[in-house]
């Protein structure tokens, strides 16, 4: 990054933030804060009005704004093929607001810059799958999770879990307090804690069966941060299968979540995957069919041949 370019980010990084340390700029720009002084003096010599506050850090003076900027092509189709994005995989408030913003980026933009940017939006397209079923099951209720969120009020939920519990039931009803949505692989994730179990879980849009949002208020947690937040990994079961060649390119391209290793061996491909639950496997494995051979643990290769035989005596 060159000096005007950094600048100008200064500027922008400034204006975002209330307070910024100069060994904050020096590590976001990759350079010695001796240079973030120098710009800095630079930028007050310039007009802009920056305060700098012993052992606290710079600021802009309230009621600086930097005029609006161009947008170079590159950066003009990351934002309109956000904003494709968002229209896709939101709920209809900000399918919306994507449209509205798509517009007012559009109007903004020189000629010559909407004229090369829709050239290059022409070139790609954003195409997701399932369309119907997400719309039907995770839309549904996305909306209201934000809102919940936004309001930090708690949500009862029926939600279809994956496995069945001990009593042969897949149906629960949980009173949950919503910290946030995770879009996984295409589908909507709701991060929130449980008051059943008493401590965060993870649950799919597309399991609830219903959705109320309830009078009862919660209070956020100061030291929870969704972008920072790392689930515990319980998955401590490992299986070793082995693919027949001819179809090692589509289990490469599966891009299955609990895979953990895969190589290529004379007998074939060789795959290993760390599971919570052997029967999360059970479906993915089948449907492989005889192209695939469980080579361990022995008590997966038992459910593979009891499920087999079942589909024998079915035919």
């Amino acid at each position: 990054m060159n000096k005007t370019d950094r600048l100008l980010a200064i500027v922008l990084e400034l204006q975002r933030k209330e307070v910024i340390r100069a060994e904050n700029l020096a590590a976001l720009f990759e350079t010695s804060v001796r240079t973030i002084y120098r710009d800095i003096q630079a930028l007050s010599e310039a007009g802009v009005p920056i305060i700098g506050a012993a052992g606290r850090g710079y600021s802009l003076m309230e009621g600086y704004f930097l005029p609006p900027i161009g947008f170079t092509v590159p950066e003009a189709v990351s934002l309109l093929i956000g904003t494709d994005f968002i229209e896709q995989q939101f709920d209809d408030d900000y399918r919306a607001r994507a449209q509205a913003a798509r517009g007012k980026i559009e109007a903004i933009l020189p000629k010559n810059i909407l004229k090369e940017t829709s050239r290059v939006r022409k070139a790609m397209r954003l195409l997701i799958s399932d369309k119907q079923v997400r719309e039907s099951k995770e839309k549904k209720y996305l909306e209201k999770i934000r809102g919940a969120i936004l309001n930090v009020q708690k949500i009862s939920i029926r939600y279809a879990k994956k496995l069945e519990d001990s009593e042969g039931n897949r149906h629960s009803v949980r009173t949950v307090a919503p910290y946030g949505l995770v879009l996984i692989q295409g589908s909507w994730m709701l991060v929130a804690r449980c008051d059943l179990r008493q401590e965060i879980r993870h649950f799919r849009l597309s399991r609830m069966t219903e959705l109320i949002s309830l009078e009862e208020r919660f209070e956020p947690p100061t030291h929870f941060n969704l972008s920072e937040y790392t689930p515990p990994d319980n998955r401590h079961l490992l299986v070793h299968l082995q693919f027949n060649h001819d179809i090692a390119d589509k289990v490469k391209e599966s891009n299955y979540h609990y895979i953990e290793s895969m190589e290529e061996h004379e007998d074939g491909l060789h795959v290993i995957l760390r599971v919570h639950q052997l029967a999360e496997l059970l479906q993915w494995v089948l449907g492989w069919g005889a192209s695939v051979v469980v080579l361990e643990p022995e008590s997966l290769q038992n459910r593979i041949r009891e499920e087999a035989k079942k589909m024998l005596e079915r035919y």
